[in-house]
């Protein structure tokens, strides 16, 4: 063995063990989140005492588990996960097997039977189909992704993004590109965003648009996926025990955290990208004071970039959230602080929008540090880094 050969090796290694603990994970999170919904719509239609609970059911819930993570919204994409996936039950009892689960195999017992999982089982059918093959399902015309290929191929984040389509055709559709060109969680929003499925429909070559697309596509890595949101909560990890010390924005809202705290000025700290949750879609806010003289939320956002009219939208959302979720009784409506950093426009901006036009917008203006001390000191920390 030579040198060469000595790195080569290495880097195989690690990267084909990274791959397969990165899909461990995600078929983790996806068994245990099929289980769970399967589990809620098993009580919905038979739990001795579901009237009890009617609608409060998932609030109900989600207050007796106190699972990070698993809040009312996220207990409903489980449910939903399972009533649009109910193919996967044969997956899922092939993995808690596999990874001897005996415990959670029981709990199942009703749905899964033991005897259908065994090597020579009914799983043998399924080996060496391709992406394309269909499944027996109500409507046998209809092409469908093998229940495998999901659950191997297919991060939750992934599902999440494509439980919000509710033809089954078009669902299809994207569940076969996101595997085929290992497309982000991103790369899968954008492509629903930007209507992927009807410009097929539309053009003459869908072949050569897909091509097209898939060389310009964001592929998905596995440092990407330990960074999502799901695996955090189901890793018991913060978002900062992942983050690069050397990226230029986490530096700055450290330096800003305490810049602003040594103002004094009534700040006390609340949280630093600290995730909301809209529409089954996570959003982070850079930092959240909760100032006491003002009594309101304080969000600041930091852009490393020059003003653009679509960070103070963002920042608007932030604040509507925090008013509509997060303000209790004696609370004034949060405001937020948007910092930039081209010196050519104003480089903060006072995000007011939704605010009642009242004394206190003026006591905001009174009560937080001038802009010009955000301005000279964004310029200083910009220089030195």
């Amino acid at each position: 063995m030579d040198f060469p050969q000595l790195t080569s090796n290495i880097m195989v290694a690690h990267s084909a063990l990274q791959n397969n603990a990165m899909r461990a994970i995600n078929q983790n999170i996806t068994a245990r989140n099929w289980l769970v919904g399967y589990w809620i719509v098993e009580f919905e239609q038979n739990g001795e005492d579901r009237a009890k609970y009617g609608d409060k059911l998932l609030v109900s819930l989600a207050k007796a588990i106190q699972i990070k993570g698993m809040g009312k919204s996220m207990l409903n994409s489980c449910r939903l996960f399972y009533k649009t996936y109910p193919e996967l039950e044969r997956e899922i009892g092939k993995y808690l097997l596999s990874i001897n689960s005996v415990t959670i195999f029981q709990t199942v017992s009703g749905l899964l039977q033991h005897n259908d999982y065994q090597e020579n089982g009914i799983f043998q059918s399924l080996s060496g189909k391709t992406i394309n093959d269909q499944l027996v399902s109500d409507n046998p015309s209809l092409p469908r992704v093998s229940a495998e290929k999901i659950f191997k191929s297919l991060s939750f984040s992934h599902i999440v993004e494509i439980l919000s389509i509710d033809d089954p055709l078009k669902r299809s559709f994207y569940e076969i590109e996101t595997i085929k060109g290992c497309w982000s969680v991103r790369e899968l929003r954008r492509q629903i965003d930007t209507l992927c499925y009807e410009r097929a429909g539309l053009s003459k070559s869908p072949e050569k648009l897909m091509a097209l697309i898939n060389e310009k596509s964001e592929v998905a890595l596995p440092a990407n996926i330990v960074k999502s949101p799901y695996v955090f909560d189901f890793l018991g990890l913060k978002s900062a025990d992942v983050v690069e010390e050397s990226d230029l924005e986490t530096l700055l809202i450290s330096h800003i955290q305490d810049f602003i705290l040594e103002l004094g000025e009534g700040f006390c700290f609340e949280g630093r990208q600290k995730r909301i949750l809209i529409d089954n879609e996570y959003f982070f806010v850079d930092l959240v004071f909760y100032h006491r003289v003002l009594k309101c939320h304080v969000l600041v956002e930091l852009k490393t970039r020059k003003f653009n009219y679509a960070d103070m939208a963002q920042l608007n959302m932030y604040v509507a959230y925090y008013r509509d979720r997060m303000m209790t009784e004696g609370d004034n409506a949060p405001i937020g602080i948007l910092l930039c950093t081209d010196a050519t426009t104003e480089m903060v901006k006072y995000a007011t929008a939704g605010m009642d036009e009242n004394l206190f917008v003026s006591k905001y203006l009174l009560q937080l540090p001038p802009k010009e001390k955000f301005v000279e000191f964004i310029n200083n920390e910009l220089k030195q880094l």
